[in-house]
């Protein structure tokens, strides 16, 4: 998967002609979770602090 971006030790990707709705995918560690773009609801597991960052 086509990496967007990198930081603090996490990783978003996306892949294009992925299902529906519009999500990426954020790994962390041994966390895996998919990120819906129009709502910002979280599907699988990532430690609470990094889900706060601002």
């Amino acid at each position: 998967m086509p990496e967007i971006s990198r930081f603090y030790g996490i990783i978003i990707t996306m892949y294009l002609p992925d299902h529906y709705p519009p999500h990426f995918h954020v790994r962390y560690n041994e966390y895996r979770a998919t990120i819906d773009i129009l709502t910002g609801n979280i599907t699988g597991q990532m430690p609470r602090r990094s889900t706060k960052m601002n």
